[in-house]
């Protein structure tokens, strides 16, 4: 493909590039271009909001281009401060490896395995000397540091920054350096980071690589973008039915931008917003599983919602405790947290019991006080998206 071709293809979906000319330079080189991604292990799951960028990352090799995945064994321990306001917790490096061991399993769902050079980058912060440590710190200044907007806003708020989390952008940055990126992908939170790699570049008389930003995933609660950290993530590894629910409990604001983003077009207009919620559901389902498996999952969903029938339906299990008797407030905003991951204020589960959301066997619930002892082989469903068979 030209280089104009090229250069057309790849910008689609992007949200910023610095810049486009030297984006265009570079395809005209002849050559395959290194395009840098990084993802932290701090949890085990890739997610959604990853697949923006890994989306990207391919077209790039399908284009004959070389893909360098850097699992950040070494910056996952301190844990990216980008659209952060407090610190993140800290990780110790068994945590971070234990959390990589299935991410090129997760990343090749996507990338072609042929065109992927994976490093982790404490293959060269490990063999660093507390002296080697100072001199590429002396590279950047505290200023320069402190004008991102997540730290100015911490300062603002009286909030700590601590010493640690400024170390992130240069280790980002050096990362650059070390796989002489051409291009590096990022959500368009990743801007002062991916700077920071082109002054170090240029600094060791390096070519520049490209700042290629794309946009970023709002999370399941559609208030804050997709985060393994922040529980509102949907992981490409997780099972078909939990997929495929999570996507059905996104708010149909969020709809257009989960097409977009991930699909690569708009919701079909002449469909009830439900099925076309069901299509999106069905389509990241198979993409990540299988046709069969998705066709399986939406069949089940339409058993145990559509049809309201919980009898037959595979539901996850909800173990209990023999004798166990709780309030139906707590019962309720427990399983939503111990079998679906979400949280639940007491308040808005007491709105859903108060409703008549929840049933045990199909009888309405509507006292959040309620105590309730649920015995083995009973359904429950919590709402019209979510229920367990309680074993």
């Amino acid at each position: 493909m030209q280089p104009d071709e090229a250069l057309a293809l790849l910008k689609q979906g992007a949200a910023q590039l610095i810049d486009e000319k030297e984006l265009r330079d570079k395809l005209a080189l002849g050559r395959p271009l290194r395009v840098k991604l990084g993802v932290d292990p701090t949890t085990s799951d890739i997610h959604l909001g990853h697949t923006i960028v890994l989306r990207k990352l391919r077209q790039f090799q399908d284009l004959g281009h070389q893909a360098i995945l850097i699992i950040g064994d070494f910056t996952g321990m301190i844990g990216d401060p980008s659209g952060r306001s407090v610190t993140r917790p800290q990780l110790t490096h068994d945590d971070v490896q234990a959390n990589a061991a299935t991410y090129r399993e997760q990343a090749f769902k996507i990338l072609d395995p042929e065109r992927t050079e994976t490093v982790c980058n404490g293959d060269w912060f490990r063999t660093m000397s507390f002296e080697d440590v100072i001199r590429l710190n002396s590279r950047v200044t505290l200023q320069q540091m402190l004008q991102r907007e997540d730290f100015k806003t911490r300062i603002d708020n009286e909030q700590s920054i601590r010493a640690h989390e400024i170390q992130y952008p240069i280790m980002q940055g050096w990362d650059s350096v070390m796989v002489k990126a051409d291009v590096e992908l990022g959500g368009t939170d990743q801007l002062f980071n991916i700077l920071i790699g082109r002054d170090f570049q240029k600094e060791e008389r390096l070519p520049q690589q490209v700042v290629f930003l794309l946009p970023i995933l709002e999370g399941l609660d559609g208030s804050r973008k997709m985060s393994k950290s922040l529980g509102n993530f949907v992981g490409i590894n997780e099972p078909a039915s939990e997929m495929f629910g999570k996507l059905m409990s996104i708010s149909d604001a969020l709809m257009a931008p989960y097409y977009d983003l991930l699909l690569g077009r708009t919701p079909p207009v002449e469909v009830h917003p439900l099925e076309a919620k069901k299509q999106l559901a069905f389509e990241i389902v198979q993409t990540y599983h299988s046709t069969a498996v998705a066709q399986k999952t939406l069949d089940e969903w339409n058993i145990r919602f559509s049809k309201r029938d919980l009898e037959h339906a595979d539901l996850p299990a909800f173990p209990v405790i023999s004798g166990e008797d709780l309030p139906a407030v707590t019962l309720v905003s427990k399983i939503y947290r111990e079998v679906f991951n979400l949280e639940k204020s007491h308040s808005e589960v007491s709105r859903l019991i108060k409703q008549g959301s929840v049933e045990i066997d199909g009888a309405k619930i509507r006292d959040p006080k309620a105590t309730l002892t649920v015995k083995s082989g009973q359904t429950l469903r919590l709402d019209r998206k979510h229920a367990v068979r309680v074993h």
